[in-house]
């Protein structure tokens, strides 16, 4: 401990130290971490064989479409959700393999734990990516060297490849990681967000679809530097409330937080009858609406669940759950066979039901493509034309008819911070 006689240099290192201190609070570091094809890098890990060369995941029929691909692939120009068809024409070479869902999920969790192991706040926001805040980290040790020393342990202990962006928001940092693909790493410092944005295409930024990017070069816009050059106001007029986003983003003004990420994250809903009652069809009927109707909850919300519950309490009070990890999915005919085989093996007492519940955890962000491994789009035009005409008119609109019994509360949008969802605690 040094003991300064002069008190104004004590009170110029105090000043110094506060003057830090608050830079560090204002200036955030934020890492964003990418799976490099995650779905390619399962399969290659589990057959070495695959390495090098052309890959497609997803439907193997002409019918199905390309979930992922390796960069092999894309050399092709192959992308994701191009119709596998189009895709073998392209490349006829490429190994085409279904996918296993399970295994992919199984990995995803093996690289959460590590990430939550790591970091004090970190959000997961698919199944391959992942936000982590180390603001502040910097008086203890360089965020930048954690940040590559935890992506060399998930390299080391998953086998799977891993690029992250570096940058005191998240749009820099997400596009960073795009820049720093594949299986490497980039660091946006401190004031240079907008050098750094400049020169890259406004397709890099998030949002930015075909539609809008078509848009945009009507409007002779096709690099970064072009908006931040550009009115707030031209912006606005041109594309709504999208075009003031997007002129943020090209503009590095992203103050959105980490959302801590907690995997006992779920959407349930219960049924309590005014009469105890055994009638099964009744019972099992009463279940499965309220599974379909949290699936459609999941995709209304852009969820996906890894693991679904079934709960029964019986006359006497006694309550008997059973789960099931599954792989992540948002889909019905993949939820709704799973919820009624937990319910037939849970209920086996043949005794008078007092309540019933399902529960949807372990939810993460992502779309039904996750899903598409099978042969056939059909299911997913399916759901979604569902799933307009449960937005249009009321949930009840479509349902199957063994859930006619069902009521429901509403239109509420769990995911919103609306009220809870649809069927919760009803009685009959």
């Amino acid at each position: 401990m040094y003991i300064f006689e002069n008190r104004t240099i004590c009170i110029q290192l105090t000043f110094i130290i506060f003057l830090y201190d608050i830079t560090m609070a204002v200036l955030r570091s934020i890492v964003h971490m990418d799976l490099d094809t995650f779905f390619v890098s399962c399969e290659r890990k589990l057959d070495s064989r695959l390495e090098g060369k052309p890959i497609l995941i997803g439907g193997t029929s002409d019918r199905g479409v390309v979930a992922s691909c390796s960069y092999e692939a894309r050399r092709f120009g192959i992308h994701s959700a191009m119709p596998m068809k189009m895709a073998k024409e392209r490349c006829p070479e490429a190994i085409v393999i279904k996918g296993n869902s399970q295994i992919y999920s199984n990995q995803s969790r093996m690289v959460t734990d590590i990430i939550r192991d790591a970091v004090p706040v970190f959000e997961k926001t698919s199944i391959d990516e992942f936000y982590m805040d180390l603001s502040g980290m910097d008086r203890f040790f360089g965020t930048f060297k954690y940040a590559k020393e935890l992506r060399q342990r998930i390299i080391r202990e998953t086998g799977l490849p891993i690029s992250f962006g570096q940058s005191q928001n998240k749009t820099v940092s997400k596009i960073a990681t795009g820049e720093a693909k594949p299986n490497n790493q980039l660091r946006v410092d401190y004031g240079e967000e907008k050098v750094f944005l400049a020169p890259l295409s406004v397709k890099k930024i998030p949002m930015v679809g075909l539609k809008t990017y078509q848009t945009l070069c009507n409007l002779g816009v096709r690099k970064i530097h072009t908006i931040q050059e550009m009115p707030v106001e031209m912006m606005e007029s041109a594309l709504g409330e999208n075009g003031v986003s997007i002129w943020k983003k090209a503009n590095a003004l992203d103050f959105s937080p980490v959302e801590p990420y907690s995997e006992r994250k779920s959407i349930s809903t219960e049924r309590t009858f005014d009469y105890d009652t055994i009638d099964v069809i009744k019972l099992k009927g009463i279940m499965l609406a309220m599974a379909e109707n949290l699936a459609f909850q999941l995709r209304r919300g852009n969820k996906l669940t890894g693991c679904v519950t079934v709960k029964i309490r019986y006359a006497d009070f006694q309550t008997q759950t059973l789960q099931k990890q599954i792989p992540y999915t948002a889909a019905d005919h993949e939820l709704l066979p799973l919820v009624a085989e937990l319910f037939e093996r849970i209920y086996n007492r043949r005794m008078l039901v007092r309540l019933i519940g399902v529960r949807y955890s372990t939810l993460v962000n992502g779309h039904f493509q996750l899903n598409l491994f099978d042969d056939s789009t059909q299911y997913a035009s399916l759901y979604r034309a569902l799933d307009r005409i449960r937005n249009r008119y009321g949930d009840r609109a479509v349902i199957r008819a063994i859930g006619l019994e069902a009521r429901t509360i509403g239109r509420w949008n769990p995911f919103s911070g609306e009220p809870p969802p649809l069927l919760a605690n009803r009685r009959v």
